[in-house]
């Protein structure tokens, strides 16, 4: 922009809001005292605005580490975390920590009075100057995560998984900018976690909030999360959307970290007719086609699992065991021989 002064003319350069202007992390560190690589090391991250961000690893990766520090729960040892570049304070400089636009959600529901009906549990964080306009929010906000129903009844009658609806309810009743979930489905069964991911993906392109979860599960998160942040050894190793890292891991860990995998060497690999030009080989149970070829029928059926609408097969040759999935149950026998074709694989 120009503006004029005098007989002279000088610009003024106004900030344009980008992506990585909106939360990041800048080579930010923060290590545990007298806990020997635990921590984050070194870590740089965008989180994108209006999506979900999911961050994944093995255990003490450092994941829940980096959600407090995003949130400003923890201060860093060294580095800058910023929301929309100002400086996010830690526990030491601010009163209450966590940021004021943030919201966290813990696997733990201890704060919600056991006592008080969902409704008030959620309308609590709400002023009281304008009673029509707390219950319009109330309402709206259990609406969104189909709980209405459940409005007047006490905390101490919910199930796990609906205690752990309305502390996401409680978080999103004040429309914060960021929500983070830390763990938010690990007391919640399979057939309501599914529709709790659904619902919150839904109030993402309603609202535009953005999320930042972690999780102990990648499974969990294939088909939740828009970007996928894959933690080891309080380092992120690689980043992008499920379906790239899923079909094209950048690493051994990542793959086994996402997918349930044969690992192979390059030798055993030859079982499957595979030649391979590194040593590690990475093939997908999905990528396993069985058929009753007569020329060659090499594998025998060790086991046969039941999953379910599936069945997971252990196939066997030469002490060599691999395993598979059959949509057809009841179309092969433990002892069967069959023949393996690997349509895809990865290559470490």
């Amino acid at each position: 922009m120009r503006l004029p002064t005098g007989g002279l003319l000088f610009y003024v350069y106004l900030p344009v809001m980008t992506d990585n202007s909106f939360l990041q992390a800048a080579n930010v560190s923060m290590r545990y005292p007298g806990v020997h690589a635990a921590g984050v090391n070194n870590v740089d991250l965008h989180i994108k605005p209006h999506a979900i961000t999911a961050i994944v690893g093995a255990s003490g990766s450092g994941k829940t580490t980096l959600l407090r520090l995003l949130y400003g729960l923890m201060s860093p040892d060294s580095g800058l975390i910023t929301f929309k570049r100002e400086r996010i304070w830690g526990p030491e400089e601010k009163l209450i920590p966590g940021h004021d636009s943030m919201k966290m959600v813990t696997q733990h529901t201890d704060d919600l009075n056991l006592f008080a009906k969902v409704a008030d549990n959620v309308s609590i964080l709400l002023p009281s100057t304008n009673l029509k306009a707390k219950k319009e929010k109330t309402e709206t906000v259990l609406q969104q995560l189909n709980m209405l129903h459940l409005a007047g009844k006490r905390i101490a009658d919910l199930s796990g998984g609906e205690k752990q609806r309305v502390a996401i309810a409680r978080a999103l009743v004040t429309q914060p900018e960021v929500l983070f979930l830390d763990e938010p489905f690990n007391q919640v069964d399979t057939s309501f976690r599914d529709g709790l991911q659904r619902d919150i993906r839904q109030i993402v392109k309603d609202t535009g909030i953005t999320v930042v979860m972690v999780s102990h599960d990648p499974a969990e998160v294939l088909s939740m999360a828009d970007v996928l942040v894959v933690m080891k050894d309080g380092e992120i190793i690689e980043q992008g959307s499920p379906q790239e890292l899923y079909q094209n891991p950048g690493s051994l860990y990542t793959a086994k970290l996402l997918g349930n995998c044969n690992v192979l060497t390059a030798e055993k690999a030859k079982l499957l007719h595979i030649s391979a030009q590194k040593e590690t080989v990475v093939i997908y149970p999905d990528e396993l086609t069985l058929t009753n070829s007569w020329s060659h029928r090499d594998w025998t059926v060790k086991e046969i699992l039941f999953k379910g609408f599936y069945e997971e097969l252990l196939l066997e040759r030469d002490g060599v065991v691999i395993h598979t999935y059959n949509i057809k149950k009841g179309s092969h026998h433990v002892g069967e021989k069959l023949h393996v074709k690997a349509n895809r694989w990865l290559e470490y």
